[in-house]
């Protein structure tokens, strides 16, 4: 069974305050990357929202990010619109796990928790999402810590980080950890 994870496909990162070129022009590759996951795959789409409160700049994160950004239900921690019509309109076919900082630690539980339920071992764990160089590689070595047997793959052409020179540091460290980037 392959599982695929979008991460923190969200308009601050795409488009808003934290935003940039290359997040925003992989939207595309990842509408098309899950709507082929969702046809061709029984396991649903796990996807994970960055999610914040008001007072997120008195968090150890945002005093070191002092970018007020994923507040819940404000724009911008909604997921981009192609990607929303995508999710909303199969409910059933995805699950969302919102996540207070870069990595999600109720992800390798969801993952179990959709292997026993549909019934398969677990082949292997697709990566996209942005930012490839902050929660794309956070998440990635939190998945090969508790599934290290796991072929775990990042596709790299529906990831995008802070800058291009980061997005590619963190390719290189993911590969030094056995993790595959396509």
């Amino acid at each position: 069974m392959k599982i695929l994870i979008m991460i923190d496909m969200q308009n601050d990162f795409l488009t808003g305050v934290l935003g940039n070129q290359q997040t925003a022009a992989v939207v595309p590759a990842v509408c098309e990357k899950v709507k082929r996951y969702l046809a061709e795959n029984k396991a649903p789409l796990i996807y994970t929202m960055d999610t914040h409160a008001e007072n997120y700049l008195s968090t150890q994160e945002g005093r070191n990010l002092p970018v007020t950004h994923c507040i819940r239900g404000s724009y911008g921690w909604q997921l981009d619109d192609s990607l929303k019509a995508i999710t909303d309109g199969q409910p059933d076919r995805t699950v969302k796990i919102e996540k207070v900082t870069f990595g999600a630690e109720t992800l390798p539980r969801c993952v179990k928790d959709i292997s026993l339920k549909y019934g398969g071992e677990i082949e292997e764990i697709e990566l996209v999402g942005v930012c490839t160089d902050i929660c794309v590689i956070s998440n990635a070595m939190l998945l090969k810590a508790f599934f290290p047997e796991t072929l775990i793959t990042v596709d790299s052409k529906c990831c995008a980080g802070v800058t291009p020179q980061s997005h590619n540091n963190a390719l290189e460290a993911m590969k030094m950890c056995h993790i595959r980037v396509i």
